[in-house]
């Protein structure tokens, strides 16, 4: 089967790249925990392509596992990409309010 116009158009990126060969967030992150940017609009030219494109779409709180659906990435690198972004200050996690058992 040949590969559609659209498949041509859409760079590969290998997940590894986009993370910087990092395997795990360096803190768990719920797929339910929102994401809302505090970065500067001047400051995101500055950054990565995916970290600008995660600053964008969170102006709004949004959920991890939404960022992965609307950015078409693994989930796993969702969390990496924001965990970095995290401990950078350029975005704030809002976790979930815990159950009580």
């Amino acid at each position: 089967m040949a590969p559609s116009d659209e498949d041509r158009e859409a760079p590969l990126v290998l997940p590894h790249r986009m993370t910087g060969g990092v395997t795990r967030p360096r803190y768990q992150l719920p797929v339910e925990a929102l994401v809302s940017t505090t970065a500067d609009e001047a400051t995101l030219p500055t950054l990565l392509p995916e970290h600008q494109r995660i600053c964008r779409l969170c102006h709004e709180p949004t959920a991890i596992a939404r960022i992965s659906e609307q950015l078409a990435i693994p989930l796993g690198v969702a969390r990496i990409l924001v965990a970095d972004l995290a401990e950078a200050g350029l975005v704030a996690i809002h976790h979930p309010p815990s159950n009580p058992t």
